[in-house]
């Protein structure tokens, strides 16, 4: 970047934030006078009660999720877009290489009508679908929940154990290794097969790597954003016949340019001309 390049970016970042600011004072007036506009306090990861969420530097947060309280989140795990881990009246423990995905809730209960402590416990390589309810429960390693489902007060899903998708877990149900249950409320279906299994560790695999890159590309910098947005939107139509049409002509820039013999077609509607 050269220096009148960096001079404009300087300005564009300064009138940028003062427009920030003066944004955040009319809305300071507008509330002293008329009506409370609260700013947008959104927090992915929130303190309460004393209690601060411990996530391992690998795993992979959203933006929009929130993650409130005594929470621990281990290596490569991952918590999606929109999900809400709470652990303010109890503990929320999340393994190593486990996926919550969007939308899902995870809560506690303090403890149960005999006095039984409900924290809720997810293990290893653990795939929980969109939407589900994990409420003062226990999931054990390289178990599956599928979208939709609520697991109530004092489950229990055993390693390689699955609910099925839209299922009811009732309170105190013990899903054993290697079944299925679905219905509302949930009961055994059927034994899962040796794929089944094996596909439970590799939906696991697949969501800790697609975690990653949703983590490079929210990491990247505003104006990295800002560019790679405008260089889309110049070289959003390369049909030449379009864009004859229209009256445009785009300076692709030399590094863009195939060479024919990498498109053969374009080699061939010049000969024809």
């Amino acid at each position: 970047m050269g220096t009148l390049g960096k001079a404009i970016y300087t300005v564009g970042f300064w009138i940028r934030e003062t427009g920030q600011v003066i944004d955040r004072i009319g809305s300071r007036l507008q509330g002293s006078y008329y009506f409370q506009e609260q700013l947008s306090r959104h927090r992915t990861l929130m303190s309460i009660l004393d209690k601060t969420p411990i996530v391992d530097k690998d795993a992979f947060i959203a933006p929009s999720a929130s993650v409130i309280g005594d929470v621990q989140v281990g290596r490569g795990s991952s918590i999606w877009y929109g999900c809400v881990l709470r652990g303010d009246v109890n503990s929320i423990s999340v393994g190593s290489g486990t996926n919550i995905q969007d939308n899902s809730l995870v809560h506690v209960a303090k403890s149960n009508l005999s006095g039984k402590l409900l924290p809720t416990i997810i293990g290893n390589n653990v795939t929980i679908g969109h939407s589900a309810v994990i409420h003062g429960c226990t999931v054990e390693d390289e178990a599956f929940v599928g979208m939709g489902a609520t697991l109530l007060d004092g489950v229990v899903v055993e390693k390689h154990g699955m609910v099925a998708a839209g299922a009811l877990v009732r309170q105190d149900t013990r899903i054993p290794s290697g079944e299925v249950w679905a219905g509302n409320p949930a009961k055994f279906l059927r034994k899962l097969t040796d794929e089944e299994i094996a596909f439970i560790s590799q939906s696991a695999t697949n969501y800790n790597n697609l975690a990653q890159v949703h983590a490079a590309e929210n990491a990247k910098p505003f104006d990295e954003i800002e560019f790679e947005k405008a260089l889309r939107k110049k070289f959003a139509h390369r049909d030449e016949e379009y864009d004859a049409m229209i009256g445009v002509v785009r300076e692709i820039p030399p590094e863009l340019i195939l060479p024919d013999n990498v498109l053969p077609d374009k080699a061939q509607k010049a000969s024809q001309k």
